[in-house]
């Protein structure tokens, strides 16, 4: 029977040792790449403070966060750990369970659907909910930017002024952050061995093919990329910004089947020593990996950016819409009443 990656990680917890490689996607040179090339993609409608080298830098230091923090303790782990992945099938299920093509809405909805199948999120993952999680937070943080921005050039009184200026410079920090965190879990994303049963070595599964039970997924999303994948060869695969016209969800679900489907080219590379000291049909295929979620990243953000726009802050609930429209004085549901 296969062990969970989340036993395997809180075992290694349990004896006191360094994370295991093997539960994170990409190492630090890997998220590092897709969150500066994300950043330095962006379009030119997105707030001047984040289309710059020092915002790529430090977005590319932040991703890799979420992996920084592991063994900050039991619940902190337990809860946050099965956030990295999803045990995809290959019927496309999770565990047996729902459909990667139409998860459902709410991760309370997906915990009864994997309990139904006689399993749960804490050993099938539940990245998709993570990279969503993410870039709602993303697309609030933006729109409390907007409001801020707006409202402390247009306020009367000059101590609102003030106070509405130093919250933007906060939330400036805030929507660095929370890009960093985004920027995490949409690189997990673009890891096939994090979205497949078969996520380190091929599992107890058919193998028709003869792939691999060897723990493969380290040396290919740590070492291999560190020594072989500069990020020049990863822009050179980005392509520009798509808008899908559809939900966080199905953007989400989408780019995971896509990667999903690679899992069984990353074996037959490996099986023809594809990862062996920097060969060229290896180092294609993780920068294409790395450049599909560098591309995947500035979408999520352009399209939270806008969205935010239609969004709401402060309570009661003030529309961006009117507050841009110098329609209302946003200052007493921004600051706070009680």
């Amino acid at each position: 029977m296969r062990v969970s990656r989340l036993a395997i990680s809180l075992a290694w917890a349990v004896i006191g040792l360094a994370a295991p490689q093997s539960g994170r996607a990409w190492g630090a040179a890997g998220h590092r790449i897709i969150g500066r090339l994300a950043i330095e993609a962006l379009p030119n409608d997105l707030p001047a403070f984040l289309r710059t080298h020092e915002a790529a830098e430090s977005v590319g230091e932040l991703a890799r966060e979420p992996d920084r923090l592991r063994f900050a303790g039991s619940i902190h782990d337990t809860d946050r750990d099965p956030g990295h992945f999803l045990d995809v099938d290959d019927a496309g299920k999770v565990l047996g369970g729902p459909s990667l093509a139409d998860l459902p809405s709410t991760r309370s909805a997906f915990k009864s659907a994997l309990n139904a199948a006689g399993t749960d999120q804490w050993r099938s993952g539940y990245l998709p909910y993570a990279i969503i999680d993410a870039e709602e937070q993303l697309a609030k943080d933006f729109a409390y930017w907007r409001a801020e921005t707006a409202a402390a050039q247009s306020v009367a009184n000059k101590s609102h002024s003030v106070w509405l200026a130093k919250d933007v410079q906060l939330r400036e920090g805030l929507i660095l952050r929370d890009l960093g965190v985004l920027a995490h879990y949409v690189g997990d994303g673009s890891q096939p061995l994090h979205v497949s049963v078969d996520f380190n070595g091929w599992g107890d599964f058919p193998n028709p093919e003869g792939f691999t039970k060897n723990r493969i997924h380290a040396y290919f999303e740590g070492e291999f990329v560190h020594d072989y994948v500069p990020k020049a060869l990863v822009q050179a695969d980005m392509a520009s910004y798509v808008d899908c016209h559809c939900s966080y969800e199905k953007h989400a679900c989408a780019f995971l089947m896509a990667t999903n489907a690679e899992v069984a080219a990353l074996y037959r590379l490996d099986k023809k020593g594809g990862f062996l000291n920097g060969d060229e049909r290896g180092r294609a295929f993780a920068a294409r990996r790395l450049a599909a979620c560098a591309d995947q990243l500035r979408d999520d953000i352009t399209d939270a950016w806008r969205a935010s726009l239609e969004g709401a802050v402060g309570y009661p609930p003030l529309r961006i819409s009117d507050i841009l429209a110098g329609k209302i004085d946003p200052y007493d549901a921004l600051y706070g009443l009680d």
